[in-house]
């Protein structure tokens, strides 16, 4: 039997990356996956290859009538939906000088808008579900600040609060709500980036989508006190700098 037998779960940006390994891993898990993607052929190809567990829905998380139909369609393929992973989301690059109006917009467009549409569209199937669980992909991005990608940090920082807040709203409906914060993972996203990007970190290396998606599955199945809670996946960054300090020196006098 497997943890999530007989759940239904929608997955944003699941035709890749890290929504890839989250579909396997709920699926492997034994839940209904409905990937939500733009990317019709890698989804259709992922549905393909789990088979019945999996099923590929076309979405854009910006639009309010897509996520409308993805929620009707996954209730009429497997009931009500009980797990929602808003994990879709895309980089801009910029500072605040370079980056265009539409670029910014079109990035909390997907980013946020998207998070908020999804949560708001999906409670009434988590209601009919009895209760479940979302999860929300913010960043590390969404924990502290990044020069040249403002509109990312301000997405993310946006979908930390917004976590918060569907946690306070939905608890008493028994769905609890989460925000996973990855830092460097091995993704389409970061493929221009070499080891010297992480080599500073505690752990100086680049996350993989399996593990965050373990975390994810995490939350869904373990994690049952915690809610508005932040999940923090980032080799140790946040923990500080790797720096000595030398008593015997100056650093401390006062």
């Amino acid at each position: 039997m497997g943890r999530l037998d007989e759940r239904v779960a929608i997955v944003t940006g699941g035709a890749r990356g890290i929504g890839a390994a989250v579909v396997r891993l709920l699926a492997a898990e034994g839940a209904t996956v409905m990937i939500a993607d733009i990317l019709d052929s890698e989804g259709t190809t992922l549905a393909e290859e789990l088979g019945a567990p999996a099923r590929f829905l076309h979405l854009d998380v910006s639009d309010e009538r897509g996520w409308q139909k993805a929620v009707a369609k996954a209730e009429q393929h497997a009931g009500p939906v009980s797990v929602l992973v808003n994990n879709a989301g895309i980089a801009g690059w910029g500072t605040l000088e370079e980056e265009s109006l539409l670029q910014f917009r079109r990035v909390l467009d997907v980013n946020l808008q998207g998070t908020w549409l999804g949560m708001r569209t999906a409670a009434p199937s988590l209601r009919r579900a009895g209760g479940g669980v979302i999860v929300n992909m913010s960043s590390l991005a969404g924990l502290t600040g990044y020069a040249g990608v403002g509109a990312y940090v301000a997405s993310k920082w946006g979908v930390r609060g917004l976590t918060k807040t569907a946690a306070l709203e939905l608890a008493g409906d028994g769905v609890r709500v989460c925000s996973v914060h990855p830092g460097a993972i091995r993704t389409a996203m970061t493929a221009g980036f070499d080891d010297r990007f992480v080599a500073g970190q505690p752990i100086p290396r680049f996350g993989t989508p399996e593990e965050v998606a373990r975390t994810v599955l995490f939350i869904i199945t373990e994690a049952t006190f915690a809610t508005g809670s932040e999940f923090v996946l980032d080799g140790g960054v946040l923990a500080g700098a790797p720096v000595l300090l030398d008593p015997a020196g100056d650093a401390g006098a006062s």
